[in-house]
């Protein structure tokens, strides 16, 4: 600031006076006056509060270890651009299959979607894979990923403080990507306990401790993304998304809530670059918990098994069906000698409902059901023929593979063909004059938006068989009459069953 000479004292005394307060707000130390030099004090803002995670990483840092893993045969060399064997069908397409590509970790034996090992994707053949894992008992017993010891022929914990012991691979369940291990050892382990995951917020913090890239005890902090992640793992996808910093070598390491307890097991990330990108997904605490339970009592977990083939409730399935919303889970197929077959459950029925709890989603129901001991007697609730229904079934063991189809003949057409024009089809009967073979498919048509294609075999319309056009016509003719703008069409392909619903507003 520049102040014009004046003789005038007061002024002058002013001036100096100003001079001062603005040397002072940007820091001088003194300002000349003509007189003795003023000093002002050094400008301090107090710092805002920021959450702290040095408290439960010094606590729960003993009980997080490093594993290490002799593999049985030597690691290939895969830096990401080949897709796994699970994804081999998938069409020519480069987007596609880039896409897929960046889901790093999936995909590995039996052709399931399961997390592949992160330490695959180094460019260098290694004999020795490398992951994380927590005790979770004083005794020794620990967690870890499936996929970082599924092919180890022995194993190295690796301790918080350098200590290394050996320890002993005591069950695995491929399903959830969970191992336990056991460690012999003097003394006691420090241990953490899983928290109750249904409390989790989108919006939390948690702490990430791990082995990443072999540097153990590394911690990293972020918040938790979103809630009941399906990444196509498998049957029980229902994964915690964190954005805290998650890289090859966190495998099987715990994520903690700021209490100090495991809310979720680092598992796979998403990643185009191969490193994290802030996008990692957890087993939640809840899903963990159980199996390492049945694990540690006899290293394997027997499932309850219903025994039906399920798909989603779309609204219009739901529409053509009167139900009121588009939630539980629709039959296409109850195997044969099933407990669900065995208790009366059919094709087009909609399981709503387990012992009670409501069923939100064919992937609900595989919890609810894979929740439950074989032998178990449960009260399945049923949408069927425009009411709801109660069935007992006594549930089955979980078979250790999933059945396959096993034929692959496409139905020959008979010569004659007739239309189904407002739907848009063309079909002929069958060779045993049980259904309609498509023959084809109009292009714009909703049938074709809705995946129907040549050589399916239409079975079954609103809950009756079909045998002829005639039949079809009569279904839709009695879905106007009762106020439903579509039908439900039961379609076979491949020996395998699921519903389409077709509008019929046209009609």
């Amino acid at each position: 600031m520049n102040i014009a000479p004046n003789s005038n004292p007061r002024t002058r005394m002013l001036a100096a006076a100003a001079s001062v307060a603005i040397a002072g707000a940007i820091g001088f130390g003194a300002v000349a006056t003509g007189t003795a030099p003023v000093l002002a004090e050094a400008v301090r803002v107090e710092a805002p509060q920021v959450p702290s995670f040095a408290d439960v990483v010094e606590r729960v840092s003993p009980a997080v270890v490093s594993v290490r893993v002799k593999a049985k045969i030597e690691t290939t060399a895969d830096d990401g651009s080949e897709l796994p064997d699970a994804f081999g069908n998938l069409p020519d397409d480069p987007q596609l299959r880039r896409f897929f590509r960046e889901f790093r970790g999936f995909g590995d034996q039996d052709g399931r979607d399961r997390m592949r090992r992160f330490e695959r994707r180094d460019r260098q053949p290694r004999p020795v894979a490398q992951g994380s894992g927590f005790f979770i008992s004083e005794d020794g017993y620990l967690v870890t990923n499936n996929h970082v010891v599924g092919d180890g022929s022995s194993f190295t914990v690796v301790m918080h403080d350098g200590k290394e012991l050996d320890a002993k691979l005591v069950g695995t369940d491929p399903r959830t990507d969970l191992a336990v291990l056991k460690v012999e050892g003097d003394g006691k382990f420090t241990y953490v306990d899983f928290a109750d995951d249904s409390k989790v917020r989108v919006g939390d913090w948690v702490v990430a401790v791990g082995n990443p890239f072999g540097l153990g005890g590394t911690v990293t902090a972020g918040i938790v993304s979103a809630r009941g992640r399906d990444i196509g793992a498998g049957p029980y996808d229902d994964f915690i998304q964190i954005d805290a910093s998650v890289n090859r070598g966190n495998s099987g390491g715990p994520t903690f809530n700021l209490n100090g307890q495991v809310v979720g097991i680092n598992t796979a990330i998403f990643s185009p670059s191969g490193g994290s990108v802030g996008i990692a997904f957890d087993i939640p605490a809840s899903t963990a918990k159980q199996v390492v339970q049945d694990l540690m009592k006899d290293g394997t977990v027997q499932r309850g098994w219903l025994g039906v083939e399920i798909q989603p409730v779309t609204s219009e399935i739901a529409e053509s069906l009167g139900l009121k919303s588009d939630k539980g889970a629709l039959v296409s197929s109850a195997q044969e000698d099933g407990p669900g077959k065995k208790a009366g459950i059919t094709a087009g029925d909609v399981i709503t409902q387990v012992d009670g709890k409501d069923v939100a989603s064919p992937k609900e129901l595989a919890r609810l059901i894979g929740a439950y001991q074989p032998g178990k007697p449960v009260d399945v609730t049923l949408w069927r023929d425009g009411r709801s229904e109660t069935v007992k079934v006594d549930l089955g063991t979980l078979p250790s593979s999933d059945k396959q189809a096993s034929a692959d003949q496409q139905p020959s057409a008979p010569p004659k063909a007739d239309t189904l024009a407002d739907l848009g089809l063309t079909v002929t009967r069958s060779d045993d004059g049980k259904g309609l073979v498509v023959t084809d498919v109009d292009p714009d048509s909703d049938a074709a938006d809705r995946g129907i294609q040549p050589g399916d075999v239409i079975t079954s319309v609103n809950s009756t068989e079909v045998n002829g056009t005639d039949d079809v016509a009569k279904a839709m003719a009695d879905a106007v009459k009762s106020g439903r703008k579509a039908v439900l069409m039961q379609i076979t392909r491949d020996d395998s069953n699921r519903f389409v619903a077709l509008p019929v507003a046209k009609g």
